[in-house]
């Protein structure tokens, strides 16, 4: 049987390795975020602000979905990874079987209860009443295709687990290049609206999907699974939901809190709204570093301990961090030189919007750099099994200061986004303290032996 490894990164220099690791899926992410910010600069460009929040408040709550969705995936990157550095096939292939059952189920109860529960939604974000029938229709079509949100990164995290980031990269950017199509064609010509925008990306998710199920059939020496695989096992089951749970209730909690933080600011009137909705998007954009470091960590990390090489585990969450912190510095300064021109790309004439975004952004852009740290960290504890630690820290800094935060700024500074903008950075302090201490400590009693 042909065996199913194709990348070993328990050799080799492990600078190289994070690169050849983070970079294609470095280029998947901003290609999906690119096209997500497509949709938001295409609508700007025909329709006005009602239609640009829709937009914002629909593909944020998608959003939510899709992070969660990869977070419960992590936890199948994580033990084929471990599998593959043990040179294990079978647990890789019995990995991949269970996986495929929990996500079905996953898809089918999610598509459900989110077209049940549509309005309510909208309800509690505060959705304006200008927005309300657009956001309504753009959530309503996007929940459908829930099922190839689900599809792609399931097959993304298998490729990814075994070391191939190139090929998923491959899936997404014909995502894009469909999707942008799609765009301009809907809310241009056809005058569709954020209706148009939901369309499109549900139609190239579909068949970013059908490409992907094509490739693995033809490329089986990659994806074997055989049917042994399908069988239920309580303990791969236990395995892969131990590390994806935490990941996705802890990324779904985040989500909530930038939620709410769209909730004050959807309070504070349409102009806010689509301000904060904005500078949501371009910073899910300046974030594809720290979370291809993520992923890239994780991925890496999991092979070395499966290898039980945790020195070079070690060193690639180094070298992880050091690529964070340059890159969020990086990006600081670009957005503080050309704040006002970088909204007033998706807001045309907005005025309001654009001093607004300005104002949001120049405070929140810290959180690159800061955020960078706890995403790393939380790919090292990912790759041992501590996936916990992770949820925790990230609870803690929603709790005491991210909803807390944007809320006392929000009714203490009614005429500026700025001091809102900040308790993104601060939040993402506190979660970068905890995971040095949890580090620390955890080195300090031997984390390989606390990993089994």
């Amino acid at each position: 049987m042909n065996s199913v490894i194709n990348n070993n990164f328990t050799q080799g220099s492990i600078l190289k390795n994070l690169l050849r690791f983070s970079v294609p899926y470095l280029v998947a992410c901003f290609l999906q975020t690119f096209y997500g910010l497509a949709d938001l600069y295409i609508i700007g460009r025909f329709n006005g602000a009602p239609s640009i929040t829709a937009v914002s408040v629909g593909s944020q709550v998608m959003h939510m979905i899709t992070v969660i969705t990869v977070g419960l995936a992590m936890g199948t990157t994580v033990i084929i990874s471990r599998a593959v550095g043990a040179k294990d096939n079978k647990s890789v292939r019995r990995a991949i079987g269970n996986t495929i059952i929990i996500f079905a189920a996953f898809a089918v109860i999610a598509t459900a209860a989110l077209l049940l529960f549509t309005n309510a939604i909208m309800r509690a974000l505060s959705v304006p009443a200008e927005a309300w029938d657009e956001s309504g229709s753009y959530l309503r079509i996007c929940f459908t295709g829930i099922i190839f949100i689900t599809a792609y990164n399931v097959i993304s995290s298998i490729f990814r687990g075994m070391g191939d980031s190139k090929t998923p990269m491959c899936f997404v950017a014909l995502a894009g290049i469909v999707n942008i199509g799609l765009d301009y064609l809907f809310i241009g010509p056809f005058d569709m609206g954020a209706t148009g925008a939901a369309a499109a990306t549900v139609i190239s998710q579909a068949i970013s999907v059908i490409t992907a199920l094509l490739y693995s059939k033809f490329a089986r020496a990659a994806t074997y699974i055989g049917k042994i695989s399908f069988k239920i096992e309580k303990r791969m089951f236990k395995d892969i939901l131990r590390v994806g749970f935490p990941i996705a209730v802890q990324d779904g909690c985040i989500q909530i809190a930038f939620l709410t933080i769209t909730v004050i600011a959807n309070r504070r009137g349409v102009d806010a709204a689509a301000a904060v909705g904005i500078v949501e998007k371009l910073i899910g954009f300046m974030f594809l570093v720290p979370s291809s470091m993520l992923s890239a960590v994780s991925t890496i990390a999991a092979q070395n301990a499966g290898a039980g090489r945790h020195e070079r585990a070690r060193r690639t969450l180094y070298y992880a961090i050091g690529i964070c912190l340059l890159s969020g510095t990086i990006f600081t300064g670009i957005c503080y030189i050309r704040t006002g021109a970088i909204i007033a790309l998706f807001a045309n004439s907005e005025s309001c919007v654009i001093l607004m975004g300005a104002q949001y952004l120049r405070a929140y852009v810290f959180d690159c750099a800061i955020a960078g740290v706890h995403f790393c960290f939380s790919g090292y504890f990912c790759a041992y099994k501590k996936s916990s630690v992770s949820f925790l820290h990230n609870i803690a800094a929603i709790v005491l200061v991210r909803i807390p935060g944007a809320y006392a700024a929000s009714v203490l500074y009614p005429d500026t986004l700025f001091p809102m903008g900040l308790a993104a950075p601060l939040g993402s302090l506190l979660s970068a303290l905890i995971c040095v201490g949890v580090y620390i400590r955890l080195n300090h009693k031997g984390i390989r032996g606390q990993s089994q």
